[in-house]
């Protein structure tokens, strides 16, 4: 059994056992540092000079109905994956004391994990989907059990919403299995297997292919909280457990991003065109729209929880650039927003459970006797602006370069869509520093209100994560080609095909 198989099947395993009655924190941390660890052996035992997908196995579920579990990574998986590793670990070591159905809440957060990584793993169409949907019903425990304030409605909502994308989704992904050209397919039959639909040229009929995108791109769209189905997350977001908001936000809404990098950009380029104008204007509403949306803010939860929402135009404007360097910096930053926002929500967390309000008018001065957490959070806030140094920075620039090329016609003396929205996206950097300096400000700056009980740097438990997350992230930002050596090359071949 590879590293590979073991990184989806320990969350598996270890859920399993963990609800047969196994101590449930020390149970959970030791699956999460293997799970961990087995993704950073992978990634030193791929071989990069031989590229494409490795570490493959398959798994014969109906062979009748071409229905295999059949996995394998690239360079983008495997970042990804060990995206999900390092959240998962940082998630399941900052949870404080469960005092109800412990061994259930951690279940869910494993089970999360897994749908994650089982997502990023997957070859096979099918799998693919299946593995999403195995995260969705743990997001719902989570958030209606262990979340705080409206947690039914947020949860509710947040499955309602999520339940539609996955529907439309499916129509969309069924529409693409029926339309394959069998005649240019290995026994003439269609397939599921994602490596040879994308590299098979001409497989979706060029007429075809904008129909398909669009259901492909309001699905994926649903689920990322593209404008204007948005709604659900920022509310979800604030009411869910500090684990559950890391790994959502930080890891699962990455699927569709990923979704549509593997799937839309080798599969239905011409699609992509049909449909370019309308993802530009919903891409900048995600950037200037909620960015507006999240300086209105007074809560820092909600602020969080906006901000998200936000930065996800950053990378639907990469993978609208379509090129290897637009396409590179959006897999980068959902690496690096993955680890900021992770890093943000867990001291969150913290300071919820010794605030008695997260308003920004119930806080202050912070930093005075928590210097620890001032440091943290102003670090990581500086990642989610763009300070150069972050991995936030470098994935964001090679954004604007890679969309701004591709826009650009020569002898032209008018911006293209790509380049205005391109542009467009540039003020969102200044939106982005607004709402995050005044959010560190009113916190951590300044005097405690008076009467109010002093916020205490956190435990090891909650200082250790966060640490790990910013190391990753100054990995990135300092040296960024630790990740783009493996993530461009995969993308290049997306492209080329």
């Amino acid at each position: 059994m590879s590293a590979l198989n073991l990184i989806v099947l320990l969350p598996i395993l270890n859920a399993i056992v963990v609800m047969l009655g196994v101590p449930a924190r020390k149970s959970a941390l030791l699956s999460s540092w293997a799970q961990l660890a087995l993704s950073i052996l992978a990634l030193l035992n791929y071989d990069r000079t031989l590229g494409g997908y490795q570490f493959k196995t398959t798994l014969h579920v109906a062979p009748e109905w071409h229905l295999n579990l059949f996995m394998g990574a690239d360079g983008l998986s495997l970042v990804m994956l060990f995206l999900t590793a390092l959240v998962t670990l940082a998630a399941v070591w900052v949870t404080p004391k469960i005092e109800k159905r412990e061994n259930l809440f951690y279940a869910c957060v494993l089970l999360i994990s897994a749908g994650a990584a089982g997502a990023f793993a997957s070859l096979d169409l099918f799998f693919f989907y299946a593995f999403h949907e195995l995260a969705l019903v743990p997001t719902f425990l989570l958030i209606g059990i262990w979340g705080s304030g409206e947690r039914q409605l947020a949860a509710w909502k947040i499955t309602i919403y999520l339940a539609i994308g996955s529907i439309i989704l499916l129509v969309g992904l069924t529409k693409l299995y029926l339309a394959q050209n069998v005649a240019l397919l290995p026994g003439h039959a269609r397939t599921f297997d994602m490596i040879v639909m994308a590299k098979t040229p001409g497989l979706i009929p060029t007429a075809e292919q904008g129909g398909i995108y669009i259901w492909l791109l309001v699905g994926f769209g649903v689920l990322i909280s593209l404008f204007p189905f948005h709604s659900w997350a920022a509310p979800a977001y604030a009411s869910a457990p500090t684990p559950a908001a890391m790994l959502h936000a930080g890891v699962l809404k990455k699927f569709g991003l990923y979704g549509l990098i593997r799937i839309a950009v080798p599969m239905l380029p011409e699609g992509a065109k049909v449909w370019m104008n309308l993802l530009l204007v919903l891409l900048v509403c995600n950037i200037l729209y909620i960015g507006l949306v999240t300086i209105a803010q007074k809560r820092l939860d909600t602020m969080l929880g906006y901000s998200s929402v936000m930065h996800m135009g950053y990378i639907f404007l990469g993978i609208a650039a379509g090129n290897v360097i637009g396409v590179s910096g959006a897999a980068m930053l959902m690496l690096a927003h993955g680890l900021s926002i992770a890093a943000l929500f867990a001291m969150c967390g913290t300071l919820r459970q010794s605030s008695p309000s997260l308003a920004f008018s119930s806080m202050g001065g912070v930093a005075k006797h928590a210097p620890f957490l001032g440091y943290a959070f102003g670090m990581a806030a500086f990642a989610s602006i763009g300070l150069p140094g972050f991995a936030n920075f470098a994935s964001e620039m090679m954004v604007f370069f890679g969309s701004f090329k591709t826009g650009a016609t020569p002898g032209a003396l008018t911006f293209s869509g790509l380049q205005i929205a391109t542009i467009c996206g540039l003020w969102g950097v200044v939106i982005s520093a607004v709402y995050m300096l005044r959010a560190y400000r009113k916190i951590f700056q300044g005097e405690p209100l008076a009467g109010s009980e002093p916020v205490k740097d956190p435990s090891c438990c909650v200082r250790w994560p966060v640490i790990l997350l910013l190391a990753a992230l100054m990995l990135g930002g300092l040296w960024p080609k630790s990740f783009l050596n493996f993530i461009q090359p995969s993308v290049e071949a997306l492209i080329a095909k």
